[in-house]
């Protein structure tokens, strides 16, 4: 391998030029075994952040990554693979009744998750409210769980692209969590060494969402669907609203709570919803497009799929799932409409109440979070409750409270709109309007 200078090509970087594919295996080989330190990757990061990356640098960054660990494979499963990724947001349950539901049709979902950091909730932190059961698995109990049950939500492995891993940690506190060269190769180094077949990304755009355009959200859903094209994983993205909070709950337990109820046949529309455009989407993608998806909810047969998935990994449904032990609701000061509910301000609230934490190594409160008793578009009344807080410690509230204030707006006419600044309109699962806002194929 050629030999660079780690500081030579941060000038490159920072001077808008090209790093070459020789540049970037050896800056990402070098920086996992030490030889490049953390404040010189540091100044990589911000140098790529501020004058991005080409597709060929893009492509080859993921493909580095990858290649510093280990590839799974799931070849030999008597089914094929489908799995979804999101983007990230405020009550993004959706893996939790997805992956069951998916897997009730025979096509199995090798779903790696994260924990939360900010006000983004973590699926791994959600399913730990459930007495017993277990993130961590190894390569062998996984594939065996996919084969015996057809789903599995589990936390990556160490030896999945480390690199990423590393980088990911040193993005978060040095400001360059944005860039979309270094959000696309982080998200696609582990789903492509992941080894599934197909894959739906959920990129969400809006108040809540990383990407709060619909510009940047559309530039960043064509770069993931062309690296994994790229890579032979059949891939297509959803962009989906996250101006405001998904579901009717943001916090672990309350999240849990919710999705049970999807997988019950009941529910909030719109997470009804993304829940049955992403499974046709991933079923779609395995070959399994002609079916009547909202049926397997309605049925029980996705139910009973996530009943054995969570036993398989420890899990004990019968346990009462972990409540806060304080509550504060807030009222609606006045009559008219709910026009906007700011999925970012309702995210940093339940996040101060303890529904998240601030660094990895922080615990999280399971029961700690809120509910909403109303939705933009509908109507209220003076004296209505509009939204229940809970937490464990009610010297929080004065910080969630703050954390909301001047979140919301009640007005005498009905017109919320979705997160590309037009009016929502009924959906077909009864709700004020449709969450799936763009589809981007390859």
């Amino acid at each position: 391998m050629a030999s660079f200078s780690a500081v030579e090509l941060i000038i490159a970087k920072r001077e808008r030029g090209e790093l070459s594919t020789e540049a970037i295996n050896w800056l990402v080989q070098n920086y996992v075994s030490g030889a490049v330190a953390d404040e010189q990757m540091s100044a990589m990061a911000m140098a790529i952040l501020l004058n991005g990356m080409n597709r060929r640098e893009i492509h080859d960054l993921t493909t580095a990554m990858i290649a510093s660990g280990e590839r799974l494979d799931f070849a030999a499963l008597p089914w094929p693979t489908a799995d979804k990724h999101s983007t990230g947001g405020v009550g993004d349950k959706i893996t939790l009744p997805l992956a069951p539901l998916v897997a009730s049709f025979g096509v199995a979902v090798p779903q790696l998750s994260g924990r939360g950091l900010g006000h983004t909730g973590g699926t791994l932190d959600k399913l730990e409210a459930i007495h017993g059961w277990r993130a961590a698995l190894s390569n062998h109990e996984m594939h065996r769980q996919l084969a015996e049950v057809g789903a599995v939500i589990c936390a990556a492995g160490t030896g999945l692209a480390p690199a990423d891993r590393k980088l990911y940690a040193l993005r978060d506190v040095t400001g360059t969590v944005e860039s979309i060269a270094l959000i696309s190769s982080s998200i696609m180094s582990k789903k492509i060494a992941e080894g599934t077949d197909s894959l739906v990304l959920d990129v969400k755009v809006g108040s809540g969402a990383f990407m709060k355009t619909a510009e940047r959200a559309r530039e960043l859903a064509q770069t993931l669907v062309a690296l994994g094209q790229d890579a032979g994983v059949k891939t297509t993205a959803l962009l989906t609203d996250m101006n405001t909070p998904l579901g009717l709950k943001i916090g672990n337990t309350l999240e849990v709570e919710e999705s049970i109820e999807v997988l019950q046949g009941g529910g909030p529309a719109d997470v009804v919803e993304l829940t049955v455009e992403l499974a046709s989407e991933m079923l779609r993608l395995a070959g399994h497009g002609d079916v009547d998806v909202h049926a397997n909810l309605k049925n029980g047969k996705a139910h009973d799929k996530w009943v054995q998935m969570i036993e398989a990994q420890g899990g004990d449904l019968s346990v009462p799932l972990p409540q806060a032990r304080e509550s504060h609701t807030i009222m609606a000061s006045a009559s008219g409409f709910l026009n906007r509910l700011d999925a970012l301000q309702v995210g940093v609230a339940a996040w101060r109440l303890g529904a998240g934490r601030a660094r990895k190594e922080d615990a999280v409160q399971f029961g700690a979070g809120i509910t909403l008793h109303i939705k933009p578009g509908q109507a209220v009344v003076a004296g209505q409750p509009l939204m229940t807080l809970f937490t464990d410690e009610a010297s929080r509230f004065d910080a969630g409270l703050a954390a909301l204030e001047g979140g919301f707006d009640i007005g005498s006419n009905n017109e919320p709109f979705n997160a590309f600044g037009t009016a929502m309109t009924p959906n077909r699962f009864g709700g004020s309007g449709s969450i799936v806002i763009d589809r981007i194929e390859g």
